[in-house]
């Protein structure tokens, strides 16, 4: 016996459920800002979070721990931001070391063209299936998975 507590057929058929929905959103949301905004899934996550944060400006380790990447991945892909004119980097005063990531104005401009489309797509696909008790349960168990993720990470 190896100790494993396998899924039960209900958590079974609902983790995949979740699967199937979650990889299936991502790639219809990704399609629809790349028709319509010629920006990628990540591309709109970092301009999102730059566009919420104060003044436009985070510093890179912010984004990665709020978008859950590797840091070389968000390096990597600043970089090809940055060469599209969507961010900029700019020294931090208070750390030579850091830095800022900064949105520029041609990135705000983006995520202020694609947002509506973008929000459009997710209300159509998502919360148009859902009733309003749906939406509130929806909440509740992602906040309580993620706050059991949270719990995780923290040391003992």
């Amino acid at each position: 016996m190896t100790g494993t507590r396998w899924l039960d057929d209900d958590q079974q058929r609902a983790w995949r459920a979740y699967l199937r929905m979650q990889a299936e959103l991502s790639a219809r949301l990704g399609r629809q800002l790349q028709a319509d905004s010629g920006l990628s899934f990540a591309d709109y996550g970092v301009l999102v979070q730059l566009a919420e944060a104060p003044d436009g400006r985070l510093r890179p380790f912010a984004l990665q721990r709020d978008l859950q990447w590797e840091q070389s991945r968000l390096s990597h892909h600043l970089g090809r931001m940055q060469r599209r004119g969507l961010v900029d980097r700019e020294e931090c005063p208070q750390d030579a070391r850091g830095a800022f990531v900064v949105l520029t104005a041609a990135g705000r401009a983006a995520i202020e063209a694609a947002a509506p489309a973008h929000v459009d797509t997710v209300r159509r696909l998502v919360f148009d299936q859902l009733d309003p008790d749906e939406v509130r349960a929806l909440e509740r168990i992602a906040t309580r998975v993620v706050d059991g993720l949270d719990a995780e990470r923290r040391p003992a």
